[in-house]
């Protein structure tokens, strides 16, 4: 009897269970704007009620910033209380900006009124927004910290003036292809005193020696980084690169000009600089005289500048002894060479990281950084004449610390990847692009000796290295050095859907432990309400 019954209260619990799915699965699909008047999404049938109605907002909110952006916006749709929540949680808004984007500013961001980082993008045919939008913008984001403006055409000094008086506590500002001038860029450095990082490209309000001197303003504290792409007259950027005193990033790239004077300025009077990228700019050896002042230098990217020798490598090797990452890119001009990386290998003996590009170092400098530069890890060789067999070898034999190597349109054969066989005991990755002497054999030889190391074998025809394709300089030449994954952060990883899952379990977690987590959106994202958001 008793086991009848047990069976009877089964079967009873199951029929239950699978109607409340079912009825919950039909009310889920309805548009919020068809639900009850509770605003909740809510649903109790049989004493039974919807456990997600039970979440508090916070931790909803911090369920959706684990979603993708697609996912995201179709939770929204759910009912009235997703929606708002959505909303109310999203800190980055990415929107086209359009002319007509002007009329759907209110109702945008009274949907959005947490948003803290906004994109503004407009496409190059199109008609942008001008200044009473971001006027208008700035007056609902009080709490603005970073902006991004692409080809936003129509805005003036006018608006961008109206825009620093509003937003006073910016911290991040990109702009491209904008047409405001000097008068705007110096309105942000004079009322914005917590930017941090400025990246200016292609400002074509600014084009003739008239210019009026942009900076430092109140801004020149807290700058750290600082930006330059695309500049027909950066130099009238002299002012604000000589008084933030607190700079540690400077990246100039493809900005005209003679810079060795200015550099030498700069260097006399900032000294917290501990990254530069230099990318196809007039600059000499008199200009990495004047960085080797930078004594805390780490980091060095030497792209296209045909007018630094060795001497200069050399002067500024024997000053800047803590660099970490060297990038040169000697475009094939032979005036960078064994001398130059000798001096680095003697004095720089924290050297992790070195690409070359059209350079050619031979066994003589390659021998001497190994020797001396026990930390070195990651190392790429391209469109080298002098890179073959032998140095190859030289580096399998001496490299002990080396993780990844890539080598590309060098003269190398099956005979250098036998010599990495048998060397280099911590190589995890080998990427081989471009090198005719290398077969698919050979590539094979190396795999089945080394089974835990990760072999690219690319063969294509020879092409004159570029390492200026994109704004990050050196692309198509260098494989990126991404983390191995022993060291890959936490929050690197949360951009991959695995990496999500995890990062949601683990934010849950606290939430058991502490109760509610504060909201921080992680990707540029838009929400629904209208087509000109992005995704």
């Amino acid at each position: 009897m008793g086991q009848s019954a047990s069976s009877t209260t089964i079967l009873s619990r199951r029929d239950t269970n699978h109607s409340h799915r079912s009825k919950i699965k039909s009310t889920s699909l309805s548009s919020p704007m068809h639900l009850d008047g509770t605003n909740n999404f809510q649903v109790i049938l049989h004493g039974t009620s919807d456990f997600i109605s039970d979440l508090p907002d916070e931790c909803l909110a911090c369920i959706f910033q684990s979603l993708s952006s697609v996912d995201r916006k179709s939770c929204s749709l759910v009912c009235r209380r997703w929606f708002k929540v959505e909303g109310q949680s999203r800190h980055r808004l990415s929107l086209k900006a359009e002319a007509d984007l002007s009329s759907m500013i209110p109702s945008l961001f009274t949907r959005f009124d947490a948003v803290t980082k906004l994109a503004l993008k407009c496409d190059r045919r199109s008609s942008s927004i001008g200044d009473d939008p971001l006027i208008l913008i700035s007056l609902r984001c009080r709490n603005l910290t970073r902006l991004k403006l692409r080809a936003c055409r129509e805005l003036t000094d006018v608006g961008m003036a109206a825009f620093a008086q509003n937003c006073k506590g910016l911290k991040k500002l990109s702009c491209g292809s904008c047409t405001f001038g000097a008068k705007g860029m110096n309105a942000i450095l004079d009322h914005c005193s917590a930017l941090e990082e400025l990246s200016v490209k292609r400002l074509r309000g600014i084009t003739d020696s008239t210019a009026e001197p942009i900076g430092p303003g109140v801004a020149g504290i807290s700058l750290k980084t600082i930006c330059l792409k695309d500049l027909y007259n950066a130099q009238c950027f002299g002012p604000l690169l000589i008084g933030a005193r607190s700079l540690r990033t400077l990246k100039l790239f493809r900005c005209s000009g003679d810079w060795d004077a200015l550099l030498s300025v700069i260097s006399d009077r900032v000294t917290s600089l501990t990254e530069v990228h230099l990318e196809r700019l007039q600059v000499s050896d008199v200009g990495l005289s004047a960085i080797s002042n930078f004594m805390d230098l780490e980091i060095l990217h030497l792209v296209k500048t045909p007018e630094c020798t060795n001497l200069g490598i050399a002067a500024l090797a024997e000053r800047c002894k803590l660099l970490r990452k060297l990038h040169i890119d000697g475009w094939k001009a032979n005036r960078i060479g064994d001398e130059g990386l000798v001096a680095v290998a003697r004095n720089c003996s924290n050297l992790q990281e070195l690409v070359l590009i059209g350079v050619n170092p031979t066994k003589v400098s390659l021998e001497i950084l190994a020797s001396n530069c026990r930390n070195l890890e990651r190392l790429a060789l391209c469109g080298s004449d002098t890179v073959g067999d032998s140095e190859i070898s030289c580096i399998a034999a001496k490299c002990i610390a080396l993780k990844k190597l890539c080598i590309k349109s060098c003269p190398v054969s099956d005979q250098g990847m036998e010599a990495l066989a048998e060397g280099c005991p911590n190589l995890v990755k080998v990427k081989v692009k471009k090198c005719r002497g290398v077969t698919p054999e050979g590539a094979d030889s190396l795999r089945s000796s080394r089974g835990s190391l990760a072999v690219n074998l690319d063969s294509g025809e020879p092409e004159i290295p570029d390492a200026s394709a994109s704004d990050g300089g050196i692309q198509d030449n260098v494989v990126d050095f991404h983390p191995i994954p022993s060291q890959v952060a936490p929050s690197m990883i949360a951009s991959s859907s695995a990496g999500r899952s995890s990062s949601l379990k683990s934010r849950l977690g606290l939430l058991a432990g502490r109760g509610l987590v504060a909201c921080t959106l992680r990707r540029w994202s838009g929400g629904n309400s209208s087509s000109r958001i992005n995704n």
